[in-house]
């Protein structure tokens, strides 16, 4: 059967006796096309350092989101330009209060969040929720679900969230969270939220970033928590008992007093703080106000004993290291001669051909030599 090119539809040959087809009107556009053609001509304008600085400053979130874009970029213009902005804005920063949030998953942190959010939001406060997600390595994942999750929170005015990266390690990760909290201080935030998505090494990561540790637990999860409870607890500050609402009221009670005795267990803090255990329901957000006078009183300690300032300036010196140790270890596996011989020795250490040691120390003897 034979059919004509140019007729529309192949029902159209006469074979198909009985059937005809309607040409149709042709679909009108849902954009206009002359609109559309130079809306996507249009290139977003590239701002010079002074534009962007002076955008943080006054508290312009769309230039401050571009900035944080710059930081999270991998390309060698973008971190240039991005450490400009942050070497202009350090002298802004550091006014703020740095609240690290962690939790087993289930613990409620996101709802937590956004109750102890609108609560200081509502006394005047800026805040800004940021994210470290170390699973995004394996995932290729983000936590771009908490700003759904926090639909009140995200909608309200001096409220700022941003996600991770989607994808990196988890220094490169931490660092560009560290570098993230300067710019939000600069922009007026003075509360800074910084919350780990699961239990696991991102902990030491925020707990060096933060003045405040802040564990969320759940009443009755204790036995699950057995495998990760004591290095978390130690470097809690706090314990938030959440969910300690409804029928949940009277084992929030009984884990905030086990919770309580087993915080007495530990070293004291060089703070000079004893770690207090509170309970609270995000739901209703009743005890919320009082997980914050706790952090409050911490503050209040930390800075009349000189451990606030001095703890930070750790911090600073932490991450200066971090930051050292990130970009070797970034140029190691970018050097292209390194790349084509670990493909070469990965073969050999996994087929038993020579030791996991050996191979390592060939390829740094080799990468020391290119340098």
């Amino acid at each position: 059967m034979h059919f004509n090119k140019n007729r529309n539809h192949i029902e159209d040959h006469n074979s198909y006796k009985g059937l005809s087809i309607n040409k149709g009107e042709d679909q009108t556009p849902s954009l206009n096309p002359d609109a559309a053609k130079k809306f996507l001509s249009k290139k977003r304008k590239d701002l010079t350092l002074k534009e962007y600085v002076d955008g943080i400053l006054s508290g312009n979130i769309t230039i401050l989101s571009r900035a944080v874009t710059l930081i999270e970029s991998s390309l060698p213009s973008h971190r240039e330009m991005a450490q400009k902005i942050i070497m202009e804005c350090l002298p802004y920063s550091g006014k703020s209060v740095r609240l690290g949030i962690t939790g087993v998953p289930g613990a409620g942190k996101s709802t937590f969040i956004e109750a102890l959010g609108s609560h200081l939001i509502n006394q005047g406060s800026k805040l800004a929720v940021l994210a470290i997600d170390p699973s995004s390595e394996k995932t290729k994942g983000s936590i771009l679900g908490d700003k759904t999750r926090m639909e009140r929170l995200s909608s309200m005015e001096g409220a700022y969230i941003r996600p991770s990266p989607s994808a990196g390690s988890l220094g490169g990760v931490a660092r560009k969270t560290r570098e993230t909290i300067i710019l939000c201080e600069a922009a007026g935030y003075d509360n800074i939220f910084i919350e780990t998505v699961g239990v696991g090494q991102s902990e030491t990561a925020v707990h060096s970033m933060v003045d405040f540790f802040l564990l969320i637990l759940i009443a009755g999860a204790g036995d699950e928590l057995q495998g990760i409870k004591r290095g978390i607890m130690e470097m809690a500050d706090g314990i938030a008992i959440n969910k300690a609402d409804g029928e949940n009221i009277k084992k929030a009670e009984l884990a905030k007093s086990q919770y309580s005795n087993a915080l007495h267990l530990f070293p004291p803090s060089p703070s000079s703080w004893a770690p207090k255990v509170e309970t609270c329901s995000s739901l209703s957000s009743s005890g919320v106000a009082d997980v914050w006078k706790m952090v409050m009183e911490y503050v209040t300690l930390t800075r009349k004993n000189n451990y606030f300032e001095q703890n930070r300036r750790e911090q600073s010196q932490y991450w200066m290291y971090e930051s050292i140790n990130e970009a070797l270890k970034e140029n190691f596996y970018q050097n292209s001669e390194i790349k084509e011989r670990l493909k070469e020795l990965e073969k050999l250490v996994v087929n038993g051909k020579i030791s996991s040691f050996e191979a390592a120390g060939t390829l740094l003897e080799k990468y020391f030599k290119i340098k």
